[in-house]
């Protein structure tokens, strides 16, 4: 059974998604669909607007046929470590024959080339990055100008990519940064760099993002609509975004909604992460991930200044043009989660996931767990146990229930058996 993987958030799923499933069916010829999705904490270094079944259980309303959650270990990271962890977890089911993603781009020659020069990592590449970051460019923006230098020669033929896919057009002139600057695109060619890492043989599509763009924050047509629009719908304009989504989505949502367990967004948590940077002292702070480059200090000087113990006063007091909103966004959740580099950090993220979790399959979903029995190159979880929370240490499954936990208290009918949902929660079936 030829499958295709995706790699998702649904935050919430809307019909711009519906688009990517259908599309990655059409252009791979996949008879299934194996979705990795990020379990309560987000890329951008935010709480799931759902919890993570619910978000599954979308997912299976609209044609995904298993889903299998990213650990938060790499859920929470740079582009680099989330591609790694997410295409890792492909490869480790032993079923997946292509990777299908979004990109503003649409061209996977001018990704697949670029990839195939910065996955070397080149003393050219490190030292233009290193003199991007010493003149004050933030990491995104330095890493494109650096790979924009690396990658200005020729476009190549990467050996498993799609040749049909490579004859799309003429590529685009790589001495210009922007197109690798944006989301998608920087984070498709961390896919691709990811499976040449692993050396893995899953090929490599991309389909071109239709309409709304990643950071949009309005809504410019009737019917697709960024995931941030759809949230800030909800969140600040309390408007229905019933057209922007499937009509089973929206429907989870209102039940989500009525349960008390959504929309779940910062504001639910911000009690929480000042009680952790209270109770921290400074070289506390500069254990945890992320904290880098003195930000220990500017922490400690912005907390007696506030106004308001609010996320975003927080953030408007210790953003500079070096740190991105996002990369401030990340640091917060691994304070909030207690993340330390000791046990986060590269090293122990090269290992890739110790575990494939399950969410939630149909019957096709069914036929590939099967399958995976004797192709997994991991143990499957169902759900937590005795017997298996310990998979990964402290960067593994525990640290997903802690996350769950800590999520929960997002929730207005907080219980301690929704906290660890994770022990008790079998996984979704349609």
């Amino acid at each position: 059974m030829r499958t295709v993987g995706i790699i998702v958030e649904y935050n919430p799923l809307h019909n711009g998604h519906v688009y990517h499933i259908q599309q990655s069916r059409k252009v791979t010829g996949a008879e299934a669909v194996v979705a990795v999705m990020s379990g309560h904490f987000l890329q951008r270094g935010e709480p799931a607007l759902l919890d993570k079944w619910a978000r599954a259980d979308m997912a299976l309303h609209q044609g995904v046929d298993l889903l299998i959650e990213l650990p938060v270990a790499y859920s929470v990271q740079p582009a680099e470590w989330f591609a790694y962890g997410a295409v890792s977890l492909l490869e480790a089911t032993g079923i997946v024959d292509t990777l299908c993603f979004g990109s503003e781009i649409g061209n996977l020659a001018a990704l697949s080339a670029a990839a195939e020069r910065l996955s070397d990592e080149s003393d050219e590449f490190q030292t233009s990055l290193r003199h991007h970051l010493k003149h004050g460019m933030n990491y995104p923006a330095a890493f494109a100008a650096a790979a924009s230098c690396s990658t200005a020669s020729p476009l190549s033929h990467v050996e498993n990519a799609n040749d049909a896919l490579l004859e799309q057009g003429t590529a685009l002139e790589t001495s210009d940064p922007s197109w690798i600057a944006e989301p998608n695109n920087s984070l498709g060619l961390h896919y691709l760099m990811a499976l040449h890492r692993i050396r893995s043989s899953i090929a490599p599509y991309t389909i071109a993002r239709q309409k709304a763009g990643y950071h949009d924050q309005d809504v410019n047509d009737s019917f697709i609509a960024s995931a941030t629009a759809i949230r800030k719908l909800i969140m600040e304009d309390h408007h229905s975004p019933a057209s922007y989504m499937p009509a089973s989505s929206w429907t989870i949502l209102q039940q989500a909604q009525d349960m008390g367990r959504a929309p779940v967004s910062w504001k639910q948590l911000e009690r929480h992460l000042f009680y952790q940077l209270q109770r921290s002292s400074r070289q506390q702070l500069a254990e945890l991930l992320e904290v880098t480059e003195g930000l220990e200090y500017r922490m400690e000087q912005a907390l007696p200044q506030l106004a308001e113990l609010t996320m975003e006063a927080f953030i408007a007091h210790i953003k500079s043009k070096r740190y991105t909103r996002t990369k401030l966004q990340r640091m917060l959740t691994h304070i909030l989660l207690g993340h330390r580099k000791v046990h986060f950090g590269p090293e122990a993220l090269a290992q890739g996931p110790a575990y494939i979790r399950v969410l939630g399959f149909n019957e096709k979903g069914q036929a590939l767990l099967k399958r995976m029995r004797k192709t997994a190159s991991c143990p499957i979880v169902h759900k937590v146990t005795r017997d298996n929370a310990q998979l990964g240490g402290i960067c593994g499954l525990t640290a997903d229930v802690q996350a769950t936990a800590i999520y929960a208290n997002a929730f207005s009918n907080w219980t301690g058996k929704l906290a660890y949902r994770d022990y008790y929660e079998p996984p979704i079936r349609r």
